[in-house]
C-alpha cells in the first residue's frame, strides 16, 4: 500500500479543556496505559504505512515525550518513519495555523517531498481499530476523489459533528456540518483517504480562492462536483468530544466485547514504561477493573481504571473512577465517578463523588 499518514494532534482540543489544558488531544491518557494518538498511529502502522507526519500546534511537549523516536511503533527509520511537523500555518509566515486547511497549507513541503500515491488524514478524537488498507481498496474500486470513513454512533449531545448521507453505491449525496443531532446517525469519523497530488491541488486552489475551512469550502461546497464516497465502518468507534464521553468510553473498556474488539486481532502500540508488577495488599479487593503495572492496591477497587503507578491506601474504596498515572490516594478515602489527572494526591479520609454525566474532575498535580 503506497500511502503516507498525516495525524492532526491538536484538532478538537477545545472539546475537553479540562484535560487538554496542558497537553494535546493526541496525548490524552486513555484506557489505563494508552494515549489517544496510539489508536490512529497503530492503525496506520498495522495497515502498512511506514511514514507518518504528526501535525503539532501547542502544548505538545507531552506528545513529544510520548512518541520519542517512534520506535515503539516501528517508526524509527532512516527514511520516512515518524516525522513531527512544525505548527506554522502558511508559507507567508502568518504564524500558528487556525484551522485544518491552514495546517495543510503549512505541510505542503512535506507532501511534495513524498512519493506515495495516497494520503490518509486522521484526527485523534477517535478510539477504534481499523484496517486502513481496506479503505484504500474501496477508494480505488470506486475511483473516488475523496473517501470519508463514516460510522454510526448513538450520541446524546452533538458538537461539531459532520453527518453524511450516501446512496447505495456509497457516493456521498449530502453533508451537514454542525447539525443538531440527538440519537443515532451516520457521522464522518475524521478519517480521510485522498490522492496526494489531488490534495496538493486542492490546497493550491484553496489558497487562490482564499478559502478558510476544509469542510465547508471544499467538502461541502464541492459535494456534487467531486466523487466523494463514504466508507461505512461497522466496528467499534468511540468519539471523545467531552469529559462525559471520555468517562463513558473509558468505562466501556470494562466490557469484554469492547476490549476484544479493540485489542483482539491487532495490537495497539504505546510507549513502554518498565514498571514492576502491581502489588496487592492482604485486605485489598478488586472487581471488574483495569489495573496497570506499577500500582499498589491496599483498599477496594470496583469498576474502575487505574493507570500506571497509582497507590490506593488501606480502607479506601474507589468505584466507577478513572485514576491516572502516579496518583496517590490515602487511607479511608471514598471515590465514586471521579477522574483524576496525573500526579494527584488525595489525602486521608476524603470523600469525592460525581455522576456518570458529570464526573468529579481533579486537575494534574492537585492535592486535596
Amino acid at each position: 500500500m503506497s500511502a503516507v499518514g498525516v495525524i492532526f494532534s491538536n484538532i478538537h482540543d477545545e472539546n475537553i479543556p479540562e484535560l487538554s489544558h496542558l497537553r494535546t488531544m493526541g496525548s490524552l491518557p486513555f484506557g489505563g496505559r494508552y494515549r489517544l494518538i496510539d489508536f490512529a498511529l497503530s492503525n496506520l502502522v498495522n495497515s502498512g504505512v511506514t511514514t507518518v507526519g504528526i501535525i503539532t500546534k501547542n502544548n505538545y511537549q507531552s506528545l513529544m515525550d510520548h512518541l520519542g523516536s517512534g520506535k515503539d511503533w516501528d517508526l524509527a527509520r532512516k527514511t520516512g518513519g515518524l516525522i513531527l511537523l512544525p505548527p506554522f500555518g502558511a508559507r507567508d509566515g502568518e504564524g500558528l495555523y487556525k484551522n485544518r486547511l491552514e495546517a495543510l497549507k503549512g505541510i505542503t513541503g512535506f507532501l511534495n517531498r513524498r512519493n506515495e500515491e495516497y494520503v490518509i488524514l486522521c484526527d485523534c478524537d477517535g478510539v477504534y481499530r481499523m484496517d486502513l488498507s481496506e479503505v484504500i481498496d474501496f477508494h480505488e474500486e470506486k475511483q473516488a476523489d475523496i473517501t470519508l470513513v463514516c460510522h454510526n454512533e448513538e450520541i446524546a449531545n452533538s458538537r461539531n459533528y459532520t453527518t453524511v448521507k450516501s446512496d447505495e453505491s456509497g457516493k456521498v449525496t449530502d453533508l451537514k456540518i454542525n447539525e443538531t443531532v440527538r440519537g443515532s446517525d451516520k457521522f464522518y469519523s475524521n478519517i480521510m483517504v485522498i490522492g496526494r497530488k489531488f490534495l496538493l491541488a486542492l490546497i493550491d486552489d484553496a489558497v487562490v480562492h482564499g478559502y478558510k475551512s476544509f469542510r465547508e469550502d471544499i467538502l461541502l461546497r464541492r459535494t456534487k462536483t467531486l466523487k466523494i464516497y463514504a466508507y461505512d465502518f461497522a466496528g467499534y468507534h468511540a468519539t471523545i468530544d467531552s469529559l462525559s464521553s471520555y468517562f463513558t468510553h473509558n468505562m466501556e473498556l470494562l466490557e469484554k466485547p469492547v476490549r476484544d474488539e479493540l485489542f483482539g486481532a491487532r495490537d495497539i502500540y504505546t510507549k513502554v514504561r518498565d514498571s514492576a508488577p502491581s502489588k496487592y495488599g492482604d485486605d485489598s479487593a478488586v472487581k471488574n477493573s483495569l489495573i496497570s503495572d506499577g500500582c499498589i492496591v491496599e483498599g477496594t477497587v470496583e469498576n474502575s481504571i487505574l493507570f500506571r503507578g497509582v497507590k490506593v491506601g488501606k480502607g479506601t474504596v474507589v468505584r466507577n473512577s478513572i485514576v491516572m498515572q502516579d496518583t496517590v490516594i490515602g487511607d479511608n478515602v471514598s471515590l465514586n465517578c471521579v477522574i483524576t489527572d496525573k500526579n494527584v494526591v488525595i489525602r486521608d479520609r476524603r470523600v469525592l463523588s460525581g455522576c456518570e454525566v458529570q464526573p468529579y474532575f481533579l486537575a494534574k498535580g492537585t492535592m486535596i
